[in-house]
């Protein structure tokens, strides 16, 4: 009889359930196939959680400035190795603490997001991080452009989101990683190109995959469309809303806006302008179930970006996982997906290609269905949480060997140099 295989122990460090950020929602969707194939250890820096997490794990609550190694090893209740994996999103309000702790604790990062700009400057702008590590970073990586670049930012003479495309700054936060897990090939190539050495493996990104959807589209009144998530600049809501008064008088729709905007005051002020106030309603952050049943009526989602920040949709997933056909902008991880499974709007042909789209629903609300179907199979495909587990499980596993072997090659290399040279042996072990 054979003893069974050891688990291994993920640390598992990540915002959580109510934080209204999808990555914390991410982390429900994927703890209960990940919790039955290693022990997994929640660790958080918020105050409060959802309890009904801890019935797959522990949950521990800590400070990312004084956390040590030894405090995660003390919490590991694995048979096999321990990983620590660190989730890193755009978002100064979950992530800052992520980000002072990928400065001194080596782990495997989880890059939600290719473009962190936004994150670093915030952090520094709320006194969550110091502008010197901000700006040796920038320095380092993008030299003195990106030094003056990173001033400019501090100073609030240019914008993250735009220097983003071009010194979008993961680089950042990688240097003490063991490795890299992200959820497009866009990011994936990025971290390579820059970081080759740097193990970094691309998966796609998980959700749960519900039974196949019951539609409830009207067939008569407004068209629905809806727009859901963080919805920053970037989302084009306020290009959205342009295309939309610029349709016939007779064009019927009803805009749902469910999520936080940047700049709620700048939307309504546009929609008075516009003239669009009692067509297009903000909600704000709302449950996910409401959520759910709404895109379930959708006719249409928006769901475009630019720039994109390299980052998969946790949206597009729950767009699909409900049914519904969704429009998107053909750039980073969208440009990947089947021409099938979408409608693709290009950024330089965006309102005509918008104004296409409405009036042809607007004559055929049918014309999404289609689109909502390929969709919603690609979807069962390609994200399930249970094989994204397991390949989490494996990753673990491989990084913690890799690690062994670069410990006992320091061992070695530290051996020969004591030989050679004893105060060569003096520096090493003080590093």
């Amino acid at each position: 009889m054979t003893s069974a295989e050891p688990r291994p122990t993920i640390h598992w460090i990540s915002p959580l359930p109510p934080a209204e950020t999808d990555i914390a929602h991410y982390t429900a969707r994927v703890l209960p196939a990940l919790s039955a194939k290693a022990e997994i250890v929640l660790w958080t820096d918020a105050l409060e959680w959802d309890l009904s997490l801890e019935r797959y794990c522990t949950i521990k609550q800590f400070d990312p400035d004084t956390v040590l190694p030894r405090d995660f090893a003390a919490a590991s209740s694995g048979s096999g190795p321990e990983v620590l994996f660190m989730h890193i999103g755009n978002s100064w309000v979950y992530h800052s603490g992520f980000l002072r702790l990928a400065q001194r604790i080596p782990t495997v990062v989880v890059l939600h997001d290719l473009a962190i700009q936004e994150l670093m400057i915030e952090a520094v702008g709320q006194n969550e991080w110091d502008a010197p590590s901000y700006l040796a970073g920038m320095q380092k990586w993008y030299g003195a452009e990106g030094l003056r670049k990173g001033q400019s930012c501090l100073s609030h003479a240019e914008k993250g989101s735009v220097i983003s495309t071009r010194q979008p700054g993961f680089e950042l936060v990688l240097e003490k990683a063991l490795g890299v897990l992200t959820h497009t090939q866009f990011a994936r190539d990025a971290v390579q190109k820059k970081l080759p050495h740097l193990p970094c493996q691309m998966l796609p990104l998980p959700f749960a995959i519900d039974a196949p959807p019951q539609q409830h589209r009207a067939s008569t009144g407004p068209l629905r469309l809806v727009q859901f998530g963080w919805i920053g600049p970037n989302r084009r809501l306020e290009q959205t809303l342009d295309a939309l008064a610029q349709m016939p008088e007779d064009f019927d729709f009803r805009l749902d806006v469910m999520g936080k905007v940047w700049d709620p005051h700048l939307i309504y002020d546009k929609l008075s302008q516009l003239n669009l106030g009692d067509r297009v309603h903000l909600h704000g952050f709302v449950p996910e179930l409401i959520l759910d049943n709404t895109l379930r009526q959708a006719h249409l989602v928006l769901n475009l970006r630019h720039p994109s920040m390299g980052e998969a949709s946790g949206s597009q997933l729950r767009i699909w996982n409900a049914g519904a056909p969704a429009a998107v902008t053909r750039e980073g991880w969208y440009a990947e997906l089947p021409d099938e499974v979408a409608y693709f709007i290009d950024l330089e042909n965006e309102a005509a290609q918008l104004h296409r789209l409405f009036s042809k629903l607007a004559d055929d609300r049918d014309a999404t269905r289609p689109i909502g179907v390929a969709g919603r199979a690609y979807f069962e495909a390609h994200h399930s949480p249970e094989s994204y587990a397991q390949n989490v499980v494996t990753l673990a596993k491989e990084t913690a060997l890799q690690a062994s072997r670069d410990l006992a090659l320091r061992l070695k290399f530290e051996e020969k140099a004591h030989a050679l040279h004893p105060s060569l042996q003096e520096r090493l072990t003080r590093l």
